[in-house]
């Protein structure tokens, strides 16, 4: 299984001289637990989750709107391309300890998928690895 196949395409940005009540506007407005913060070329440059937004509400306790995302973007991005496999992508993710990933196909951001995403898949991702090592089974020589 790749990447495309259980990636959302419906990404929420924002653009990286926003405030943090345009980013909570967007992930209450979307339903999202994060956003990806991108350049005015619209590469992604960091992210935001709402544990960010909280955490720097009660540390500064400045409005939200008197708050850069810049002062908040988790950096750097670690992102994936269309054709990886899923458990590539996974292994990335634990190694760098991130739970999201924005899906690049070479300079557009075209999707981005979640730990959410390959934990709902699990039981096709397991049923996959056991049609493959049968496969190699059948044809490894003896």
């Amino acid at each position: 299984m790749l990447v495309s196949d259980l990636m959302s395409t419906d990404v929420v940005t924002v653009p990286v001289d926003a405030t943090l009540d345009q980013v909570a506007e967007e992930l209450l407005g979307n339903g999202v637990g994060s956003t990806i913060v991108v350049s005015p070329e619209g590469n992604p440059v960091g992210m935001v989750t709402e544990s960010d937004v909280l955490e720097a509400a009660r540390e500064t306790g400045r409005p939200l709107a008197d708050i850069g995302v810049s002062a908040v973007t988790e950096r750097p991005v670690v992102t994936t391309k269309p054709s990886v496999s899923v458990p590539t992508v996974a292994r990335t993710m634990a190694a760098e300890d991130v739970k999201k990933v924005p899906v690049m196909d070479d300079v557009e951001l075209v999707g981005i998928v979640t730990l959410t995403d390959i934990v709902w898949e699990f039981t096709s991702l397991r049923r996959e690895a056991t049609e493959l090592a049968a496969a190699r089974e059948k044809w490894s020589p003896e």
